[in-house]
Parts: structure tokens; sequence; C-alpha cells
């Protein structure tokens, strides 16, 4: 079993820190900068075993180089298809391979859309997914490199899971988003209900993430774009997965 640390990094990324309870091993997930990641590992006299990539934007893999100067003996984990791109890679693994971080294992979940290479680490045991920019609470990320096609495929990947699943994602778009879906459906009460819920956690400093998969599935349209009564609901034509997902991302391309 894992414990998990949300860590807010640069201006709306999140880092976590995850440690095994049994063997105390810790690892990061996207570490997007160094420097304040090591004050707080030093801070709480930790050292780190392994760092665990999403996908090689800079603002998930800005820390691997002084991280790994600080601590030499962590192996950085990322995917064997995108070995190339990834600062400092040690271990890489295809999807559909798993891995042990102490006594806990994580499977490797193939996520591209956002990136050609992105992938996820699913960690069965203990309901928790880290999905990086593939898929946001009440949201979803850009196409950079990949096409709507293999982000439907991840996307209905990542549907496919228990509803108990605790996602954490790699931004604090949440409001955003938020808003976003209530331009859809102004009326859902649990939407209303959420929007509350954020505004206060924000005003809080305090993050939205992780949020529930069940929830996801209620309330974020790009969960949706294969639900007939959800477009039937909204006035919109039901076509394909693919045009219902491009019409969607369209939209939000343009919110």
């Amino acid at each position: 079993m894992i414990e998990t640390t949300i860590i807010p990094i640069l201006n709306d990324n999140y880092t976590y820190l995850i440690k095994d309870k049994k063997t105390g091993i810790y690892g990061l997930v996207d570490p997007a900068d160094a420097k304040p990641l090591i004050l707080i590992l030093e801070k709480r006299k930790i050292s780190l075993d392994f760092i665990l990539i999403t996908h090689h934007h800079h603002d998930h893999v800005g820390g691997n180089y002084e991280l790994k100067k600080k601590f030499p003996k962590c192996k950085i984990i990322g995917n064997f298809y995108d070995k190339e791109r990834i600062p400092e890679i040690d271990l890489t693994l295809k999807p559909g391979d798993k891995f042990f971080i102490g006594d806990s294992q994580f499977e490797v979940l193939d996520l591209p859309g956002h990136t050609i290479g992105h992938i996820g680490f699913y960690f069965k045991r203990d309901d928790s997914l880290f999905c990086g920019d593939t898929l946001f609470s009440i949201g979803c990320g850009r196409l950079f490199e990949g096409t709507p096609d293999q982000m439907v495929k991840s996307l209905l990947e990542i549907k496919s899971l228990p509803d108990s699943t605790k996602i954490f994602c790699g931004h604090e778009y949440t409001e955003s988003n938020a808003n976003f879906a209530k331009k859809f459906d102004m009326k859902c009460p649990l939407l209303k209900q959420k929007i509350l819920d954020i505004k206060f956690k924000r005003r809080n400093n305090k993050p939205t993430i992780p949020s529930l998969l069940a929830e996801e599935k209620k309330l974020n349209p790009f969960l949706k774009f294969n639900e007939k009564k959800y477009f039937e609901k909204l006035g919109f034509e039901f076509k394909s997965d693919k045009e219902n997902f491009k019409f969607l991302r369209k939209m939000k391309d343009e919110f």
C-alpha cells in the first residue's frame, strides 16, 4: 500500500510523493522542478528511490537532472517507447508491464493522445491512478502530438477502471474545467455542488485533486463522448466516439 502526498509546484502543476508503507521506499511522480522538491525531501529526511515519469514535457521532467545528482541511487522510470525524450532515464517499461515500489505494485497503462508516449501508473490495490495530462478533473489534456483516436482509446481505458479509482492528474485545472462543463449542463445539481466545493478548496489554497472516477464519469464531458443520452440531453448530434470527442475538444480549446 502507498501513502501519497500532493506537492503543488510551478504555477499549477502537481508532483506526487509516494511512499510504500511497508518498506519505506519513496518515489516521486513527474518532478517539475528539483529545487523545492529537494528542500521538502531534506526537511523530511527522505532518501529518494524512484522517479516515475508519465510523459516527456518539461513541466513533468524538469527536475530529473538535479534530483538524480542529489540522489544518485534513484532510478528514473519511463516509457520504453519514449526513452529518448526523458532526461536521465534508468529503467524503461512498456504498457502492460508491472513493477514494484517496495511492496506496492503498479501497472503501466498506455495513454497516448496528449503526447504519443504518454503512460499512466495504476496502483490497483490502492485504487490510485497517476495519469499525468491525459485526464484532468472534469477535463482532459490537449492533443499536442497524438490523434483523437488515440485519446479516445486512452480515456476509455481510464473509464474502464473501478469507480473507486482516485485520479491523480498533473495540473490544477478543475475550476476552469467545471466552468466549461457548466456551459453544457447548468442545472445539474451535482455539478453545482462540485463547483461550490472547488471554490471553497481553492479559496483555502487546497488541491481539488484527487477526484474519484465515479464522480468523473458523472461530471466530466470528456468521459461522456460515447454516451448517446448525454448528447441528446445537450441537443448535440451523436456521431462516432472520435467525432464526438473532436467536437467536445474543439469547444474546450475555444472556451
